[in-house]
């Protein structure tokens, strides 16, 4: 399990939806108008509290359970670099997928900002013919279909949904993601007192792996810490990273347990250069900020003629199982 909240920390007019600002430039009464400008949606709808990582442009609704909407990947990220030669970072796509569901659920769905949305699986492919990077930014095409819509009386109680992710008419991605919605009475009550208090303290950070050993160049971007046993290290949760804690949570985000599962997969690979081309999670409960978390690699194959290594990596707290995530691998060369 995994939950993203976010509180928003301006006021919001009552004469609209809180996003019709960020597009009121667009529809200007006087002056000139520019229809094909290309601007990101509001930073709010995402859960993000930086511009800079929002990836989503525009969306629109075909009908109640059908919408399309528009993304960008930027040539080069500040986390999601580029890698194994010049292919854009899958996990840029799988944050994609999670801005969706934030999106649809305030502004297609009704739920209030503040909310808590509790990740119980997610799954990825890509195509690494489609992910190079190229002299542009990646242009995105998403077609998303919510397959599982549930409500508790008129509000959002979970939702499911599955992506089609196109480049220039090419399909470089499907993604699937379900969860459910939780008001703050609710969240309070799953969540331990302690945690939802001001002094709440995280762990202190512990020392990374090297980060050519994970894939990674930056220490700071490093997940994993050593625990001296082969293939099983302690979840290093930096929560003044820009990126992976881009706002204020009480939990450890799915994102960085995803991250988490890539590293744990390319260190028991012995592969720096890893390029996932699959990611399948399910999340059981909350990763926790003040407890260590172990995460463990288990080889599950070894790439031979037409198949993909592929590392099954689990992330437990006390004891309990918090997530599980299947990563398949490109061949090394991919």
């Amino acid at each position: 399990m995994s939950a993203s909240t976010f509180q928003v920390e301006r006021a919001v007019a009552d004469d609209g939806p809180p996003w019709q600002g960020a597009a009121h430039y667009l529809k200007a009464p006087h002056g000139h108008r520019y229809p094909s400008l290309t601007a990101t949606v509001p930073k709010e709808l995402v859960h993000r509290a930086s511009v800079a990582e929002v990836l989503l442009t525009d969306w629109n609704r075909i009908d109640e359970t059908h919408f399309t909407v528009t993304a960008q990947w930027p040539r080069s990220h500040s986390f999601y670099t580029p890698i194994a030669g010049g292919y854009h970072d899958p996990l840029i796509c799988g944050e994609t997928v999670r801005q969706i569901g934030s999106l649809l659920a305030h502004a297609e769905y009704g739920v209030p900002f503040g909310h808590a949305f509790l990740w119980w699986d997610m799954s990825l492919t890509v195509d690494p013919e489609h992910l190079q990077v190229r002299p542009t930014p990646a242009a995105l095409d998403i077609d998303v279909h919510c397959t599982d819509v549930r409500r508790r009386g008129r509000s959002l109680a979970a939702l499911t949904y599955e992506t089609v992710v196109r480049r220039e008419g090419h399909v470089v991605a499907r993604g699937r993601l379900s969860y459910t919605c939780a008001s703050p009475a609710v969240y309070r009550r799953l969540r331990p007192e302690h945690t939802l208090e001001a002094d709440h303290r995280p762990l202190p950070l512990t020392a990374p792996v090297a980060p050519q050993s994970v894939g990674r160049l930056s220490p700071t971007d490093v997940v994993l810490s050593p625990l001296g046993e082969p293939n099983r290290w302690q979840l290093r949760v930096d929560t003044l990273h820009p990126v992976l804690f881009d706002h204020p949570v009480d939990h450890v985000p799915g994102m960085t347990l995803l991250e988490a599962a890539r590293q744990a997969a390319a260190a028991a690979l012995g592969r720096s250069s890893l390029l996932p081309i699959g990611i399948d999670s399910d999340f059981k409960r909350y990763a926790e900020l003040d407890v260590p978390c172990v995460i463990e690699a288990r080889v599950l194959s070894r790439a031979e003629s037409g198949t993909y290594d592929t590392v099954y990596v689990t992330g437990r707290q006390d004891g309990e199982f918090v997530f599980g995530s299947t990563v398949t691998a490109a061949p090394q060369g991919v």
